[in-house]
């Protein structure tokens, strides 16, 4: 290649709607610039602060570049270097003896470290489907929404984030797109420029909130009775569109006796915001055309997560929003791509059906437990409870890639005692040496997005993405799909889909006979990067209805639910953790406590990372001034955060940006780059939601103390 420059076509791997068109320019086999496309649609030529220092994570002296094996404690993070034949050989002697007892004691654990269909669930899927290992419900940070979103609309498919620009009031509840969907934000900002109000509901003011036109601060998991409120006051003060409600909903009689159980001034007890906000929001969302709902994932990491999400879904099929383009709700665009997952993933292979480990709940699984979620409204009890049962077999191995459990999982004291085990027997591929890594006993290098090839599909547009290798990879790094390749061939699989290359396992992606998928060809891909699905121009979904539901229409009534003995209404599920719902609880730790992503860091990725850790600082808990005072807790000090299940010490920022009786902790910190070896996830629950088996991220009761008083 000498000296010469080239710019090769890429695209952002990272767990974001975005899935950003990268462009990186190239000298002498050196990746020296990664910039925004120009040309696509959405990315329009920037990339978010995070992505904009990937030759930073590139290059990084702290890269892993060679197998290697443990010869430390477990956790001590001390390693020797090792060859990949010997690392390979390792791992299929330990598998073979593993599955010649039972290869459900095998297990897989994986989530977004990239969002690649090739790099993400391909040759991963094949291999340990192949090998009879456990399934994993990958929960931690979208199913309770989908869930709830399925049984309502039908599939993930809402509003084309292109026509936000159009409308007329844009509620964003439960997100924060400047920090995690910065591309929406401009659309957001022209509507605005154009006239639109824009409402932010989240309990806390987030840097998107402070801009907005009114920011709306319930308390944590109390967004369905929220909705539920809204809708009392659309129905009763006569403000249904009954024409689209008539044609294309299910269940309006019921729903309206349903919603007479939450009159604003009853609910406004609940949400912590006075009935007057209520009815006002109601009013304006159901009265101005066009009105859209840009849902995200905070909702739901509560008990009642997945119903809160079906329940704020039946907002536009009320008043017709579905009507207009730039009208509607958005939670996920995902829905609308047809990839052949089929080919990807082999189910086929599977020589049984294996059970599912929720990996939400990692950290009973490893100590041998398997928690299961019971859904029953039962008079004032719990609609939603759990049972635990010993796991059997136990999980003997355990293969981490593309996360970082031991920092990212909740409970995190029971990971890392399961993690801890010696009689676990753990592979961790990876970029870097995260928490997770330290327990390995076969540390794997992995290959950055400019490293491998890949295909994607979004959640936050209409658009596939190719993703070109721009460099070689650095030492002797290896994407997940070529380690793979040659685990299968240690264990002596023979099927001819463990020989496919990343380009034939990405041209299987696209074959598709979906109607969306129409159109789009790999050397289209190839020459521009990226390719519109076959969809209109003006995308609107359900302007006539035709939702994908079992009835074909928006259901307030699901059928579905009832058959699984859930109610088929929405109705407010509390937290499990919160004042009204354990006042003996909220004696002993009054504070609520949530976790959203720190502006610089995206989950655990870039954590590490010098320029990351340059802006955000060290990890701090906002903490609104009058729950400050009544501690004697100044701005500034070092205070502890604390429940039953563990403990963090923080730096305090006393800002009215916590709204009272709520603190908030930027995050995911890695724990050894914190001052005691803790993050957020410490004082988290493994309990999980009603609908999708979520975690509950955001359900939890803690109290603060200086740190010298404790």
């Amino acid at each position: 290649m000498g000296d010469s420059v080239k710019t090769v076509r890429g695209a952002c791997p990272h767990d974001c709607p975005d899935t950003c068109a990268m462009v990186v320019t190239v000298e002498g086999g050196r990746a020296i610039k990664v910039a925004g496309a120009a040309d696509h649609p959405t990315t329009d030529g920037f990339l978010c602060t995070k992505v904009n220092r990937y030759l930073e994570r590139t290059y990084s002296q702290d890269r892993l570049l060679y197998p290697m094996k443990r010869v430390g404690p477990k956790g001590s993070g001390v390693f020797e270097r090792i060859s990949w034949e010997e690392a390979v050989e390792t791992i299929a002697a330990r598998f073979r003896d593993i599955a010649a007892d039972d290869p459900q004691a095998i297990q897989p654990y994986s989530y977004g470290g990239t969002m690649g269909l090739v790099q993400g669930e391909s040759m991963d899927r094949r291999f340990f489907h192949r090998l009879g290992a456990s399934l994993l419900d990958r929960t931690i940070c979208a199913s309770a929404g989908a869930a709830g979103y399925r049984v309502t609309i039908g599939a993930s498919i809402g509003t084309d984030p292109e026509r936000f620009s159009e409308s007329r009031l844009i509620i964003i509840w439960g997100s924060n797109p400047i920090t995690s969907n910065v591309h929406l934000w401009p659309m957001i900002l022209e509507a605005q420029r154009r006239g639109a109000r824009v409402i932010a509901i989240d309990p806390y003011r987030s840097l998107t909130a402070e801009k907005c036109d009114e920011h709306i601060a319930l308390l944590p998991g109390t967004d369905g009775a929220l909705a539920l409120a809204m809708m009392n006051v659309i129905i009763g003060e006569g403000l249904v569109d009954h024409d689209y409600v008539e044609r294309h909903t299910i269940g309006f009689e019921q729903l309206v006796e349903r919603v007479r159980e939450y009159p604003p001034e009853a609910v406004a007890k609940i949400v912590g915001i006075p009935a007057e906000t209520i009815i006002r929001l109601a009013r304006e969302y159901a009265t101005t055309r066009p009105a859209v709902i840009r849902l995200n994932y905070g909702m739901q990491r509560h008990a009642g997560g997945g119903m809160a999400v079906r329940t704020v879904s039946c907002l536009p099929a009320l008043v017709g929003a579905w009507r207009d383009a730039s009208g509607g709700i958005l939670l996920s665009t995902s829905g609308a791509f047809g990839m052949n997952t089929a080919a990807l993933h082999r189910p086929d292979l599977m020589p049984n059906r294996p059970r599912t480990i929720n990996m939400s709940a990692i950290g009973d699984a490893l100590l041998g437990y398997h928690r299961e979620v019971r859904f029953a409204r039962n008079g004032n009890a719990h609609p939603v409870s759990e049972l635990l049962k010993p796991l059997d077999p136990p999980i003997r191995a355990i293969y981490v890639y593309n996360s970082n459990p031991v920092a990212v999982a909740p409970d995190s004291r029971k990971v890392v005692a399961g993690f801890n085990r010696e009689d676990l027997f753990t592979v961790v591929h990876e970029i870097f040496q995260t928490d997770t890594a330290d327990y390995a006993d076969i540390l794997l290098p992995a290959t950055t997005q400019l490293e491998q090839l890949d295909i994607h599909r979004a959640y936050g547009h209409h658009y596939v993405m190719l993703n070109q290798p721009s460099i070689e990879p650095l030492g002797e790094a290896k994407p997940n799909s070529e380690v793979f390749r040659l685990l299968a061939r240690a264990m002596g699989f023979t099927e001819p889909c463990f020989s496919d290359s990343d380009e034939e396992i990405a041209r299987q992606a696209i074959c598709s006979d979906h109607p969306h998928m129409r159109g789009i060809e790999w050397d289209d891909l190839v020459s521009r990067g990226w390719a519109r699905l076959n969809l209109p121009e003006r995308f609107a979904p359900f302007a006539n209805g035709g939702f994908l539901t079992p009835s074909g229409k928006c259901e307030f009534y699901s059928e579905s639910l009832a058959v699984q003995g859930i109610d088929p209404l929405p109705f407010f599920v509390p937290p499990f953790e919160s004042e009204q719902s354990a006042p003996e609880l909220a004696r002993r730790y009054p504070l609520a406590i949530i976790s959203p992503p720190a502006h610089s860091f995206l989950n655990t990725s870039f954590a590490n990372l010098a320029s990351s850790l340059k802006m955000e600082k060290e990890p701090r808990l906002d903490m609104h001034p009058h729950d400050a005072t009544a501690r004697a807790i100044v701005d500034g000090d070092e205070v502890s955060v604390f429940n039953d299940r563990g403990a963090l010490t923080v730096r305090v920022r006393v800002t009215d940006k916590a709204r009272v009786g709520v603190v908030v902790a930027p995050s995911i910190w890695w724990k050894k780059l914190t001052r005691d070896g803790r993050n957020a996830n410490d004082v988290t629950s493994q309990a999980l939601t009603d609908l999708g088996a979520a975690a509950t991220f955001y359900d939890a009761l803690v109290e603060v103390e200086k740190a010298r008083s404790r």
